[in-house]
């Protein structure tokens, strides 16, 4: 089992210890915060809800290939929403490495060779 030291920014073991899980918090806080900073302006908002509720619509129907993924681009686009990327100093990068190697050590047991599929 690994234990992380900052669970928010850590690979893991994933149920079964069939894969391995990186977890990636600020993420989904900067998307929250990127979305609401846009969401507070009046000039933009209905445009966001626009297209916050085409993204609804498409997640609760059968969907045609590419559609979710342009309502997701349009949502972002609305929110002016930048790329989901995280800058990881050179500290939690070796604490990274640490943690995805003690996970591969385990996967590598179905797969001694690591021959992809």
């Amino acid at each position: 089992m690994i234990k992380s030291t900052k669970p928010q920014l850590s690979f893991e073991l994933g149920a079964g210890h069939l894969h391995s899980v990186l977890r990636v918090d600020q993420i989904r806080t900067d998307t929250l915060v990127q979305l609401v900073t846009h969401w507070g302006d009046p000039d933009a908002r209905d445009d966001v809800i626009a297209a916050l509720d085409e993204l609804a619509a498409v997640m609760q129907g059968p969907r045609r290939e590419g559609e979710l993924d342009a309502a997701l681009e349009q949502v972002e686009d609305v929110a002016g929403m930048e790329s989901a990327h995280v800058e990881v100093s050179m500290a939690d990068t070796h604490r990274l490495h640490a943690e995805l190697t003690a996970a591969d050590r385990v996967l590598s047991r179905f797969n001694p060779e690591r021959r992809t599929a």
